[in-house]
C-alpha cells in the first residue's frame, strides 16, 4: 500500500463514533452493495452523483477511491457525475490538496481537467465536471450514489444503475465568499471521508 502518508494519517485518524445511528442506517445499503460485489469477486463501480458535479460528488469519488486503496480492496472504480456539467470548484481542489492529495491541472478552460493522485503507484483520478451518463462513466453494472437531495429528487431513474443509494450531504457552496468557506469545505470533506471510512471498514 502506497497511499501518500498525509492521506494515510488522516484516514487513520477518522473517528467513526461521530456517525449517528440514523446515518449508519442510511449508509447500510451502500455497505451491502459493496460487500456483495467484493464477496463475489466482481468489479465494484460507484458513481457519485450531485447536481453540478462540482463539489460533493468529487469529494466523495476521491475519498472513496483513496479509502478503498487504504483497505487494499481490488477492482474498485469510483466515478462522479452531475445532472448537468459545470466545473470542479477550485476550493474542492484546494481542500483535497490540504488533505495530502497531489492535484495537477491537465487542461484549463471553463471546465478544467485535474489529475488527482492519492497513491504513488496508482493512476490519478481524472477530475472534471460531467453528467452522470457521460461516456467517461460506466454505462452499466454500477451503483448510483446520490450525494445531494436535488439530484436524488431530480433523477428518479438512472439508466444502467444496478442500485440507487441516496447518501446526501449539505452543500458547502452555502459558505462561498464567506470567511468560513475554507473551514466549511474541510469540514464537509472530512465528514464524507469519515462516513466512507466507516463503510469500507465494514467490508470483509
Amino acid at each position: 500500500m502506497t497511499v501518500f502518508k498525509k492521506i494515510k494519517d488522516i484516514i487513520e485518524s477518522l473517528d467513526v463514533t461521530v456517525i449517528s445511528d440514523d446515518r449508519k442506517s442510511t449508509l447500510q445499503p451502500l455497505i451491502e452493495y459493496i460487500q456483495a460485489k467484493i464477496s463475489s469477486q466482481q468489479e465494484l463501480r460507484l458513481n457519485f452523483i450531485c447536481t453540478h458535479n462540482s463539489r460533493r460528488s468529487h469529494l466523495s469519488q476521491v475519498w472513496a477511491q483513496a479509502i478503498a486503496s487504504h483497505f487494499e480492496l481490488k477492482n474498485v472504480f469510483c466515478y462522479s457525475g452531475g445532472t448537468a456539467a459545470t466545473a470542479l470548484f477550485p476550493m474542492v481542489a484546494k481542500t483535497l490538496e490540504k488533505s495530502g492529495f497531489k492535484v495537477s491541472v491537465i487542461s484549463e478552460g471553463i471546465n478544467p481537467v485535474y489529475g488527482i493522485k492519492y497513491d504513488k503507484n496508482e493512476h490519478p483520478i481524472i477530475g472534471f465536471s460531467k453528467t452522470y451518463n457521460d461516456n467517461f462513466n460506466p454505462q452499466s453494472e454500477f451503483a448510483a450514489i446520490l450525494t445531494c437531495s436535488q439530484a436524488d429528487a431530480g433523477c428518479p431513474f438512472i439508466a444502467g444503475a444496478e442500485k440507487r443509494i441516496p447518501v446526501t450531504y449539505n452543500d458547502p457552496k452555502e459558505f462561498d465568499g464567506t470567511p468560513q468557506q475554507e473551514a466549511k469545505y474541510q469540514e464537509r470533506s472530512l465528514q464524507i471521508a469519515t462516513e466512507l471510512f466507516y463503510v469500507f471498514s465494514k467490508i470483509n
